[in-house]
């Protein structure tokens, strides 16, 4: 049997979860509140149930019609408090239990290499979530307006997304090919002159707590589109922070994750080197050659808010920062008002054209 996880509030013994506006534990019953340090002996004894729970097997048997290769994806656990079933796959490590709604923890997830070392914990609610697609479609005028509907909103939920942290050192040797041009004239001619220049940098930038995104069910680009988290709000990795959210573990191993790491070093080097080629033209690399050394890599959880919703046919999926409130999503265009837009352009453009060509051929010729 997998060991399932709820926090019980010793006051109603009701299920507690983290709550990001005070930063603690609360009963959403009593509104008791309990401090983080004091569930850290919760943590201690939770890991004595996981160790027994390895000499348990798991429940997990595929249903009718499910192929050998799909169910071996899948999990079940039992909620304590009400003992409905909860049927998740093998990277589910937090969620709430669809009968009763307590927020439950898979502790097997996080055990060994898979336990993370860090948590940011969550900082903005679910309002603060709604707020920020509310602010996002502001202002956008070929937004459809039905899509401005709440309504629309078919899902939102609070995530940590696995991320591997990536320390490194960029020795970095770049060669540009620069210009400089000048201009004079004198009453027979134009003049132009052209100087090359090779500009050499080299130099070691420390790079630490690099983020890749560790799920495959995250678009990295969406991820890191939410970037920079501040790690300064990070802490030691609790399951008390899991409580009332979802959490993945990771599916991409941090060997998986290093080429993706090198990628954003070297491109965050070769970024830094070129801003301190001024004064120049053109600025052109000749040559580039970033060597990476004293590689570290830590295991994370960031909070994410993610907001989904449907448009004639097509899903729309948004993403908020859960620390800084960032977000990022595209969204659907209305067809017809750019097309309106687009006239309406069309003719201010038409009308200052035909009032300049009027200008010209009425009064140019009074001053020429």
């Amino acid at each position: 049997m997998a060991v399932l996880q709820e926090y019980k509030c010793p006051c109603c013994g009701g299920a507690i979860e983290f709550s990001s506006s005070i930063q603690k534990m609360k009963c959403p019953y009593c509104d008791s509140e309990f401090e983080m340090e004091a569930l850290q002996e919760f943590d201690r004894v939770l890991g004595e149930e996981a160790e027994k729970s390895d000499q348990m097997e798991w429940e997990t048997e595929p249903g009718t019609g499910w192929q050998e290769e799909e169910a071996e994806h899948l999990r079940v656990y039992v909620c304590k408090s009400c003992g409905g079933e909860i049927v998740g796959d093998e990277t589910l490590s937090a969620t709430a239990c669809p009968y009763c709604n307590n927020p439950v923890i898979m502790m097997g997830q996080f055990k060994g290499d898979l336990k993370p070392d860090f948590v940011i914990p969550f900082k903005l609610d679910k309002n603060a979530a709604k707020e920020g697609l509310k602010k996002h479609m502001k202002g956008k005028i070929l937004l459809p307006k039905s899509f401005k509907d709440e309504n629309r909103i078919n899902e939102i939920k609070g995530i940590y997304v696995p991320f591997w942290l990536f320390d490194a050192d960029a020795d970095a040797h770049i060669r540009y090919k620069a210009t400089r041009t000048q201009f004079w004239s004198d009453a027979n001619y134009n003049y132009t002159r052209t100087s090359f220049y090779s500009v050499l940098r080299a130099g070691t930038i420390g790079f630490e707590k690099v983020p890749v995104d560790g799920s495959s069910k995250m678009a990295d680009d969406l991820m890191e589109s939410i970037e920079p988290y501040n790690f300064s709000d990070a802490v030691d990795f609790q399951t008390a922070y899991l409580a009332g959210y979802l959490a993945d573990r990771y599916d991409v191993s941090a060997q998986e994750s290093i080429s993706r790491a090198n990628e954003r070093i070297k491109k965050s080097t070769e970024e830094a080197f070129a801003s301190t080629v001024q004064g120049y033209a053109t600025v052109r690399t000749e040559h580039s050659s970033i060597a990476l050394q004293n590689g570290k890599a830590k295991y994370a959880l960031y909070p994410v808010w993610l907001l989904n919703s449907t448009y004639k046919g097509q899903k729309y999926t948004f993403a908020m920062n859960g620390q800084t409130g960032k977000f990022v999503g595209d969204l659907p265009m209305d067809k017809g008002a750019f097309w309106r837009w687009w006239g309406l352009i069309a003719s201010i453009g038409t009308a200052l054209c035909l009032l300049i060509l009027f200008l010209y051929n009425n009064w140019g010729g009074l001053f020429g």
